[in-house]
């Protein structure tokens, strides 16, 4: 790939109070301009990627980037939106830009401010990125969807409710460590394993702990060329960047078998020439613990309905052979929905350059990311490597 990532910016996710989507967007503008070392007028084009869908009733954010700085005035901008992948599409819209004009520098913005609307409305707003013709009635929104998934997957391989506590323990454990995490906190494993008071079954299988938070929050990153990014202070080269759309309807697949997923992981291999053994961490898209369970799965980390044994035998735990979601992950760090996919590149950037203070690993050499729209309808893998 001839696109690196130059420099970032993150905000906090969390309710986030006396801040709308315009106060997240001019804050990470500036601060991943300031973080790239260059001036806002240098920047060629921007992104920005938000779901929206009634979270907020400015509909039209594109320019709101330009709030940052009057230096960033009469720059193209464009929305970008792909439901929960938005800010992936946001990224690689900003690389196509790159290969395709020659562009120098991209700035990328993904933000969602959620907590605004009733939990009722959230949900009616997230069942937006279903099938609407056939899956809107589904009772507990997006969580009663992916209560679906869970329950044939359990039909066909058996209930994995033990490990998907474990994953969610795991990923909160390991948020304890991100300082932008909308919770910060060691739930522990009985927590997450057992119905209580306030982990109550929100979509019979999927418990509260099962679910990634409705948050507020947004992150910025600047793309450049290869050439530019050798005269920066850091750069972040993308070795693939893949993306697989599948059939909207989940009656038109196997919502276990995840081939659209499949597809996409096999697709940034086969781009990136290396395997999943090569890899030295993922971020990977836990709206739910079975999603992360499945990912697993797809990436070939475990053959089909094994997914439980990579997190049994500890394998994608921070000191494991292959760490998933060092930074807690959407259940963990949160999913403003627009935020998410720029949110997963900002934090394996910072781990590839060894900047990602207490949540740091040990030296990886490849990074991956796996940001999904829908119920694995939207499939965005891209795999990072440190230029410098």
């Amino acid at each position: 790939m001839s696109v690196a990532i130059v420099g970032w910016a993150h905000s906090p996710f969390g309710k986030l109070e006396g801040k709308d989507s315009e106060d997240l967007i001019v804050e990470v503008t500036r601060g991943a301009i300031e973080d790239a070392g260059i001036a806002p007028g240098e920047v060629d084009e921007i992104f920005i990627g938000q779901f929206n869908g009634g979270f907020s009733p400015q509909d039209f954010p594109s320019s709101l980037v330009l709030q940052a700085d009057d230096a960033l005035r009469f720059k193209r901008a464009t929305h970008v939106e792909n439901a929960c992948a938005t800010g992936s599409a946001a990224i690689y819209q900003g690389m196509r830009a790159i290969e395709a004009e020659r562009l120098r520098f991209v700035l990328v913005v993904g933000v969602e401010k959620m907590t605004d609307l009733p939990r009722e409305r959230v949900a009616e707003t997230l069942l937006r990125g279903c099938y609407v013709k056939e899956e809107s009635e589904i009772e507990a929104g997006f969580a009663g969807v992916f209560a679906r998934i869970c329950q044939a997957y359990f039909q066909r391989y058996g209930d994995q409710s033990d490990a998907m506590a474990q994953v969610a323990a795991k990923n909160h454990r390991n948020g304890v460590a991100n300082p932008y995490a909308h919770i910060r906190k060691d739930l522990g494993y009985a927590f997450c394993r057992e119905v209580s008071e306030k982990n109550p079954v929100v979509a019979p299988p999927l418990k509260r702990t099962d679910c990634s938070m409705v948050s507020d929050g947004a992150a910025a990153l600047v793309l450049a060329d290869v050439e530019t990014s050798l005269t920066m202070k850091k750069a972040v080269v993308f070795r693939a960047a893949q993306q697989v759309n599948d059939f909207l309807p989940m009656s038109r697949r196997d919502i276990v078998a995840w081939e659209g997923v499949e597809r996409a992981w096999r697709q940034a291999y086969e781009q990136a020439s290396v395997t999943v053994d090569d890899l030295g961490f993922a971020e990977v898209h836990d709206c739910f613990t079975i999603a992360e369970l499945m990912a697993y799965e797809a990436m070939g980390l475990t053959p089909k309905g094994q997914g439980a044994s990579a997190i049994v035998e500890g394998w994608t735990e921070k000191d494991g052979k292959l760490p998933v979601n060092p930074s807690g992950g959407l259940k963990s760090k949160g999913h403003p929905i627009g935020a998410t996919g720029v949110s997963m590149h900002v934090l394996a950037a910072m781990q590839l350059t060894g900047s990602a203070g207490d949540m740091q690993l040990a030296d990886p050499a490849l990074g991956a990311v796996f940001n999904m729209g829908g119920t694995g309808v939207a499939n965005y893998v891209s795999i990072l490597e440190r230029l410098r």
